[in-house]
C-alpha cells in the first residue's frame, strides 16, 4: 500500500468532474478570537456533507466493471459511510455498510437514501469490522478499509490541492485525525507544492489512538472515548501512519469540550454548522495560540454532519 503526489494528481482528475472546488473563506470575527487570521475549508459543502466524498468516488473510478458488479462492503459510523455509498450510487454499484449498533439513526438513514445497505453490527467500530470482512468473504465484494485504502487517501488530497493551489503560501494547515487519511494526504500535497507549508494534525484526547501511534512510531490501540464520531477511531491505520511520520510537522490533543467550544464559534461568526470533527482544527488553533500567532491558518471543517445531539450544545 503506497500513496504518491502523482496519485492525489490523477484523483483531481476524477474529483473534479463530479464535483466543484468547495470555498476556502475568511471571517474577521473568526481571526479575532484566533488571533491569526484563519481561513476555514468548506468540505460541509460537499453532497454527503464532507470531505470523504472525494474518497469514495476516486475509489469507484479506479475498479473495473466486474469488480463494480460485486460491489463493495465497509465498516463506518457515518462519513466514510456516506461517501461510499454516494460514490456507489453515482456508479451504479451494490454497496454494504456495517454500522456499530447505536449509531445515529439519521447517518443510517443517510447511508440507505442512497441506495446502499446498511447492516448493523455488535457496538463498537471493531465489532462491525469483523462483520464486514465476514460479508466481502461470503459475498466476493470489495472489502474497503476506512483508512488503510489508497485510493481514499488520494481522494481526500485532492482538497488539499485546492488548498494550496489558491494559497501557496499558507504557513499551516490544521487537519482534524480519525484514521489520519487526511492528514497523510496533506503531507503529500504539502512536500510537492508548498515545503513551507507545516501540516498538523488534531485529534480528540478522549481517542487517542492515532496521536499515541504516531508518537510512539508504532500502531497502537487506545480507547474509544470520545463523543466526536468523526475522530472515534480505537486504533492507528498502517497506511496514514506511515506516511504521517514522514511529514506530519506535529499532533496536538484537544478535548470534546474544546470542540464544543470551536462549533459554537463556527455557528456565530463564521455562519458554519460543523459536526465535531469540522472543528477539531479549529479547536486546535484555539487552544494554541502560543503556536499559530503570526501564521497564516487553514483550518478544514471536515463535515457538517451533527446529529441532533450536537445540534442542541449550539445553544449552550
Amino acid at each position: 500500500m503506497e500513496l504518491t503526489f502523482a496519485d492525489i494528481r490523477a484523483a483531481h482528475d476524477v474529483v473534479r468532474r463530479h464535483l466543484p472546488p468547495t470555498p476556502l473563506w475568511s471571517y474577521p470575527l473568526l481571526d479575532r478570537a484566533a488571533g491569526t487570521p484563519v481561513l476555514v475549508k468548506h468540505e460541509n459543502t460537499q453532497p454527503v456533507g464532507a470531505f470523504k466524498v472525494r474518497g469514495g468516488l476516486t475509489l469507484l473510478a479506479a475498479m473495473t466493471e466486474a469488480e463494480r458488479a460485486r460491489g463493495t462492503v465497509t465498516w463506518s459510523t457515518g462519513n466514510h459511510a456516506q461517501s461510499l455509498a454516494y460514490a456507489s450510487h453515482r456508479y451504479d454499484a451494490p454497496c454494504t455498510v456495517v454500522m456499530p449498533g447505536g449509531t445515529d439513526q439519521g447517518r443510517v438513514d443517510a447511508v440507505e437514501a442512497w441506495g446502499a445497505r446498511a447492516v448493523p453490527a455488535g457496538s463498537t467500530l471493531e465489532d462491525a469490522q469483523r462483520r464486514a470482512e465476514e460479508l466481502a468473504g461470503t459475498s466476493g465484494a470489495r472489502l474497503v478499509s476506512p483508512g488503510d485504502t489508497p485510493e481514499l487517501l488520494a481522494g481526500v488530497g485532492t482538497l488539499y490541492l485546492e488548498i494550496l493551489t489558491d494559497r501557496p503560501g499558507l504557513d499551516v494547515i490544521v487537519v482534524p485525525v480519525g484514521s489520519g487519511t487526511g492528514a497523510a494526504a496533506a503531507c503529500l500535497v504539502a512536500a510537492a507544492l508548498a515545503p513551507g507549508c507545516a501540516v498538523i494534525g488534531v485529534q480528540s484526547a478522549a481517542s487517542p489512538a492515532a496521536h499515541d501511534s504516531w508518537r510512539a512510531g508504532d500502531l497502537l490501540s487506545r480507547p474509544n472515548r470520545t463523543t466526536v464520531a468523526g475522530l472515534a477511531t480505537g486504533r492507528g491505520f498502517a497506511l496514514p501512519q506511515r506516511v504521517m511520520r514522514a511529514g506530519l510537522a506535529d499532533f496536538l490533543l484537544v478535548t470534546d469540550e474544546e470542540i464544543g467550544a470551536a462549533r459554537r464559534l463556527l455557528a456565530t461568526a463564521a455562519h458554519t454548522l460543523a459536526e465535531g470533527a469540522g472543528a477539531a482544527g479549529l479547536a486546535a488553533v484555539l487552544s494554541r495560540p502560543d503556536l499559530f500567532a503570526g501564521r497564516s491558518v487553514a483550518v478544514v471543517c471536515t463535515g457538517g454532519n451533527a446529529v441532533p445531539a450536537e445540534l442542541e450544545t449550539l445553544v449552550v
